[in-house]
């Protein structure tokens, strides 16, 4: 989806955003999307070795069951 906007795409958007929140507020929404991004981040690394540890464990059961 991203892949087909272009740089007219982004041209556009950054300015409708710049008209919207004014200069003094883009740093302040910058740090607030980088936040988001890296909690984000940080909590799919933990489900996905969470998931990882539980397949690693369900052949360890199922061994000991039959």
């Amino acid at each position: 989806m991203l892949q087909n906007i272009g740089f007219p795409g982004l041209l556009m958007i950054l300015v409708v955003v710049l008209i919207i929140f004014g200069p003094s507020k883009l740093p302040e929404l910058g740090r607030a999307v980088g936040r988001t991004l890296h909690e984000f981040k940080s909590s799919a690394k933990e489900l996905v070795s969470d998931s990882k540890d539980d397949v690693i464990e369900m052949p360890k059961e199922a061994a000991g069951k039959g």
